[in-house]
C-alpha cells in the first residue's frame, strides 16, 4: 500500500480513536466568525439565565481545564459576579447555548444555515471579512471589506460581533436586511438576504500548465483532509503525471480545528514536528509529529498568507515552513497560537468553549499575537516589474482560465509561480 493512502488511514484511525479517549474535548481553532446562524427565532440564553449548578459546573471546567491558572472565587452572590469572572477570560472563550452550539457542529461539518458572510471587527466597525462562495450573501452582491452599517434597519455601530450575530439571530423572518457601506466610490447600500443552507467548500484547486497546481484552502473543517487528498489527485489526473509544484493559498482562512490542520500538514511531510500544544491539564499537552509519506513526492511547495490567516492555517504555514517544505509568501498572518476546547454542559445541549492550551510551532515558537512570518514579504498590491515580464512569459503555456485569470491580477500567485518554475 503506497505511503499516503496508508497515512490517510492510520490518520483516520487515529482521530477516531482520539476523539474516542478524549470525548470530553473537541479542539477548536477559530479567528474570526462566521455568521452561522439558523432560522430560529427563540432568543439566546445568557450568563444570567443560568442556574447556579449550571454556573458552579463553569467554575469547575474553568478551574480545572484554562490554560491560565485563575484566582477565582469558590461561589457567586449575584450574576454581576459571575459575569465579571467570564471577562477575566481571553476573547476565543465563551459560553454557549444550544443553539450556537448546533451552529458550531454544523460549520466544522462543512454546512450551516445562514447569509455566507464572514465577519471581523476593525476599529468598532463590523466588517466583510468574506463571502461563502454560492451563499445568498455572495449571490446579492455583498463583497470583502463592506462595512455593516445596520441589520434590518437597527444600527451595530459600537456593538460586537456576538450582538451582532443576536441581530440576525431574532429577526421574525429568514429574509435580513442589511445596510452596508461600501468605498471606492462610497456608497450606502441596502441588501435583502434570505437564509439558507450552505454547504462549506473547503478546497478549491486548478492547474497550470507547467504542472503546478493551486489549492486554496479556505477553512479546515471535518472534511478538509479528505478535500485536499482528492483535489491533489484530480491535478494529478488532469495533468497526466506528478505534478511539479504545488501553490497552497491560505489567505483569509480563519482556521478551524486542530485535528484537520495537523492532517493537512502531514500529507506533505516525511518526518518532524508538526505542533506541540501545551496547557495546564494532562491531555492539553500533546507533540504532533508528522508520518513517513509525502502525497507530492518532495516537489516544492508555495504557501500564500495574509493578516488574516489565522490559527489552523497558521499551524500548516508554519509546520510546512520551519521543516523547510515551503516557501511561504505574502504578509505577516493574524497570530492566534491559543486552543479552544468544547466542553458539554449539564446534559450536553450547551457547551463552554474554552481556551485550553497554547500551541507552539516546529521551532519551539508562539505565534500568539505576532503571527507566521513569510519568507519572502510581498505587499499585495506591488510586484517589480522584472518579475511580472518573467512570469507573463511564462504563463503563455497555462491551461487553466482559472489560473491564469487569477494569476492576471494576483502579485502572490505570480510570484509564487515564478519561484516554482525557477526550481
Amino acid at each position: 500500500m503506497p505511503h499516503t493512502q496508508l497515512k490517510i488511514q492510520q490518520l483516520q484511525h487515529y482521530a477516531l480513536t482520539r476523539a474516542y479517549i478524549s470525548y470530553l474535548f473537541s479542539y477548536l481553532l477559530l479567528a474570526s466568525l462566521f455568521l452561522c446562524l439558523s432560522f430560529n427565532s427563540f432568543a439566546l440564553t445568557t450568563v444570567g439565565d443560568l442556574k447556579s449548578q449550571q454556573k458552579n459546573e463553569i467554575l469547575f471546567n474553568i478551574h480545572a481545564y484554562y490554560v491560565e491558572d485563575l484566582a477565582l472565587q469558590q461561589s457567586f452572590e449575584n450574576n454581576q459576579q459571575f459575569e465579571a469572572l467570564l471577562a477575566q477570560l481571553d476573547p476565543y472563550s465563551k459560553y454557549l447555548d444550544e443553539q450556537e452550539l448546533e451552529a458550531l457542529f454544523s460549520s466544522t461539518n462543512g454546512r450551516y444555515t445562514g447569509l455566507g458572510i464572514e465577519v471581523k471587527q476593525q476599529d468598532q466597525k463590523i466588517v466583510i471579512l468574506n463571502t461563502i462562495k454560492n451563499s445568498p450573501a455572495a449571490l446579492a452582491g455583498i463583497q470583502k471589506d463592506d462595512v455593516v452599517l445596520a441589520i434590518n434597519q437597527q444600527a451595530v455601530v459600537n456593538k460586537d460581533i456576538n450582538q451582532v450575530a443576536q441581530m440576525i439571530k431574532s429577526s421574525d423572518t429568514a429574509a435580513v436586511t442589511l445596510t452596508i457601506e461600501r468605498t471606492n466610490p462610497t456608497q450606502i447600500l441596502d441588501f435583502e438576504i434570505t437564509r439558507s443552507e450552505i454547504n462549506l467548500e473547503s478546497v478549491t484547486s486548478s492547474l497550470s500548465g507547467f504542472g503546478i497546481g493551486y489549492l486554496a484552502i479556505n477553512s479546515f473543517s471535518n472534511h478538509t483532509l479528505h478535500d485536499v487528498a482528492r483535489h491533489i489527485t484530480i491535478l494529478q489526473s488532469n495533468y497526466g503525471a506528478a505534478l511539479t509544484g504545488l501553490v497552497i493559498d491560505l489567505r483569509d482562512n480563519p482556521g478551524g480545528t486542530l485535528q484537520s490542520a495537523v492532517a493537512v500538514s502531514d500529507l506533505f511531510l516525511q518526518s518532524g514536528t508538526i505542533v506541540t500544544t501545551k496547557g495546564r491539564f494532562y491531555d492539553a499537552n500533546q507533540h504532533y509529529r508528522a508520518k513517513k509519506g509525502d502525497i507530492l513526492n518532495g516537489a516544492p511547495i508555495v504557501v500564500l498568507i495574509n493578516e488574516n490567516s489565522a490559527s489552523a492555517a497558521e499551524i500548516l504555514a508554519a509546520a510546512l515552513k520551519d521543516n523547510h517544505r515551503a516557501t511561504l509568501i505574502g504578509s505577516q498572518s493574524f497570530g492566534k497560537g491559543s486552543v479552544q476546547s468544547l466542553i458539554p454542559l449539564g446534559n450536553g445541549n450547551t457547551a463552554l468553549k474554552l481556551t485550553t492550551a497554547k500551541y507552539f510551532t516546529p521551532s519551539g515558537q508562539s505565534i500568539d499575537g505576532i503571527g507566521v512570518t513569510p519568507d519572502v514579504a510581498i505587499n499585495q498590491s506591488t510586484l517589480s516589474q522584472i518579475d511580472k515580464v518573467v512570469i507573463i512569459k511564462n504563463e503563455q503555456g497555462s491551461d487553466d482560465p482559472l489560473w491564469q485569470n487569477s494569476a492576471a491580477s494576483d502579485p502572490l500567485l505570480l510570484k509564487a509561480q515564478q519561484l516554482l518554475t525557477m526550481k
